[in-house]
């Protein structure tokens, strides 16, 4: 005797060895022994053999008319054999019973199951959903397939097209684009960068990069909405100063500013004036909206988001020849020593009397120059004449302060890499198309006007923000426990001491028109300078305000976000430079072990780290030349293969750098895409998005 049996959703057949009342154990012909409730055996039968009465049923099944079944199955249950007879004849053989309990258990959309071999017809209305849904599933499934074989020889899809940034960076992996790319990636076996690539969806290697960061950060664009620029207060009192910035050419977000005065009477004061917003913009206004909602200016070569309005901008930028709303610190300071002998804060208007810029000066202000008042350099401006003696005595102050700042790190701050300046050339400012001509140029870290700047900033920050510790003030502060290998910056609303730079508390509260948290903290500053001993009361955001903790997580994240773009952008001009320069080989020093047995290097004259095959066995600084390897401007790439040492073992020398960046490990490699080719794509079922 044989059996028909169900088992964990599969039917099989084989010969019954021995039978109980409710088990029975039946042997598969693979040899296989398994024991069957009598629930589950659905038919028994002495002939044909097992395997001959599955084919055979199997063949009936497929014979069988679903809407013609559907059509003579009673209302009520009923048996798959009572099918079987009212479908073939009242006579139906076991292959066309076991044909209809096929048929029957593959159709859920015509008859639902009601136990074992029991099944109750689907309503009219529910089947022609039901097919309905079959129908359209057919549809987009040869759309995929369509679309798959479009992009396999070499064709993208228009939709494809549209929804490409999705696609790569966050897929519904529902969708039948993303399914049509997964499927061409495994029929030509490419990666989907590459497929699409090649298949003509990016037709630009710039504005690929551009535009997947704007979906990534502004999805809605970057354009403001129709906001009113309040104007500062009028009766703010004019500073009896005459300020000066200093920033390079692109700056038009002039958030700083310095003066002397005092010169030769023994007590110097230097202003430090920062740029206020914060006395117009109110916490919870429009503008304000508009701030928090993007946290920071975004920079990249040749072009920038601004954080605030261009109008908006235009009121409080310290632009030269007017007067404008400031935040000053004014320090006085011993003239022989050096030593600070008090500070103060004001809420005034600045007279700013001319904006200097690094890139045009730095070749004149050197530390000959302002030694040395007898050397002339051909073509100094009068306005930098003038403020020779100001930007002398700062220089002093400066190298004083700096030094200062050593002794409380316990080492000396070495930047011995320098700060790259990126000209497009014809671009003046517009939104670039990634085909400008791109000229890098050097500025060395630690020259005269960088630390000045630098400086003041550093004294401003500082004190700023232990004056909001003294009055109660919470304010956004960066802080680092130590110079220990792996202890990073932190942002908190805690004073703590920031050992990088070697002072005890430091916010953030220089740069009010380009990072949101500077404009916070102005606020709270504003109020301790208002209202001293009460500030607490007054300032906006009160001591565990959850609302700060928001704002630091916010724009932590946007901050590493418009960093890592600007890093990357830089990456590419850098790349494009190559290219337009045909620099085939350049000369670099090792740094770090690099990935898959390579070595990572970086240029002497150029913002570029680049793996290196053949480095193995240098030690750390080597200097060495590198013949570089094909450029990929999609994923950012290069690669180089070592060419020649060119110093001895005594020679090398370890590079060193304390300016705080993150940069060793930035080393561009393939772009992370969110397409999965092992997405499981099993009809019947959808693919969950991870």
């Amino acid at each position: 005797m044989h059996a028909l049996f169900e088992e964990a959703g599969k039917f099989l057949a084989g010969r019954i060895l021995s039978e109980a009342e409710s088990s029975a154990q039946v042997e598969l012909d693979s040899g296989k022994r398994v024991k069957v409730k009598a629930a589950n055996i659905l038919l028994k039968f002495e002939k044909p053999a097992p395997a001959e009465l599955m084919a055979q049923g199997q063949a009936q099944a497929a014979e069988i008319d679903l809407d013609l079944a559907w059509e003579f199955a009673p209302e009520e249950e009923f048996g798959f054999a009572d099918l079987a007879r009212d479908y073939f004849s009242e006579s139906a053989t076991l292959a066309q019973q076991a044909g209809a309990l096929f048929r029957l258990y593959d159709a859920p959309h015509y008859f639902r199951r009601a136990g074992k071999g029991r099944f109750k017809k689907a309503p009219a209305e529910i089947l022609q959903q039901a097919l309905a849904a079959i129908e359209k599933k057919k549809l987009i499934q040869a759309q995929i397939d369509g679309w798959a074989e479009e992009l396999g020889r070499g064709e993208c899809p228009q939709a494809i097209r549209e929804q490409l940034y999705k696609i790569l960076f966050k897929p519904d992996k529902n969708a039948p684009e993303y399914k049509a790319v997964v499927e061409a990636s495994r029929a030509t076996k490419l990666a989907p960068l590459e497929l699409l690539h090649r298949a003509g969806a990016i037709d630009s290697s710039y504005q690929f990069h551009w535009k997947r960061f704007l979906f990534d950060n502004f999805p809605k664009g970057t354009g403001f909405p129709a906001v009113q620029a309040p104007q500062p207060p009028a009766d703010l009192p004019v500073a009896d100063v005459k300020a000066f910035s200093i920033d390079d050419s692109a700056t038009t977000e002039i958030d700083d500013a310095l003066s002397v005065t005092g010169l030769g009477t023994g007590t110097v004061t230097v202003g430090i004036h920062i740029a206020a917003p914060g006395l117009a913009i109110t916490p919870g206004g429009e503008l304000d909206k508009l701030g928090r909602a993007r946290l920071s200016t975004v920079y990249m070569p040749g072009y920038k988001i601004t954080m605030l309005p261009d109008d908006v901008v235009h009121i409080y930028t310290l632009d030269e020849g007017r007067s404008n709303p400031a935040v000053s610190l004014y320090v006085q300071i011993n003239e022989e020593t050096l030593e600070t002998i008090s500070s103060e804060t004001r809420l005034e208007r600045v007279p700013v009397e001319v904006n200097f810029r690094y890139d045009k000066l730095d070749h004149i202000v050197t530390e000959q120059w302002l030694s040395d008042s007898s050397i002339e350099v051909e073509n100094t401006p009068d306005s930098l004449l003038g403020k020779r003696k100001e930007l002398t005595f700062l220089q002093r102050w400066s190298k004083f302060l700096k030094a200062n700042r050593e002794v409380v790190r316990g080492k000396p701050e070495n930047f011995n890499r320098p700060d790259y300046n990126f000209r497009l050339v014809g671009n003046d400012g517009a939104e670039p198309n990634g085909s400008e001509q791109v000229q890098i140029t050097v500025r060395k870290r630690g020259a005269p006007l960088d630390l000045i700047v630098a400086e003041a900033a550093i004294v401003a920050n500082s004190t700023w923000g232990l004056m909001l510790a003294e009055h109660g003030v919470p304010g956004i502060y960066r802080s680092q426990a130590s110079l220990a290998p792996g202890v990073k910056v932190r942002m908190s609303t805690k004073a703590l001491p920031h050992a990088g730079i070697g002072v005890k508390a430091y916010s953030w509260a220089t740069s009010p028109l380009r990072r949101y948290v500077d404009l916070v903290n102005q606020w709270q500053i504003i109020a301790c300078a208002r209202h001293g001993k009460t500030a607490a009361l007054a300032a906006p955001f009160k001591p565990k305000d959850a609302e700060l903790f928001g704002i630091i997580s916010s724009f932590d994240g946007a901050y590493s976000a418009y960093n890592g773009y600007q890093a990357g952008m830089e990456r590419f001009w850098t790349l494009k430079y190559l290219e337009q320069n045909g620099i085939t080989e350049l000369t670099a020093s090792v740094f770090k072990e690099g990935p898959n047995g390579s070595f990572l290097v970086r240029a002497d004259h150029l913002p570029l780290v680049l793996p290196v095959l053949g480095a193995q066995n240098l030690p750390r600084g080597a200097h060495v030349r590198v013949k570089l390897g094909e450029i990929d401007e999609i994923s950012l790439d290069i690669s180089g293969t070592l060419i020649e040492r060119l110093d001895t073992e005594a020679e090398a020398q370890v590079e060193g750098d304390d300016s705080g960046d993150d940069d060793d490990d930035a080393v561009a490699g393939p772009i992370s895409i969110a397409v999965d080719m092992n997405d499981a794509e099993t009809p019947g079922t959808d693919s969950t998005q991870s």
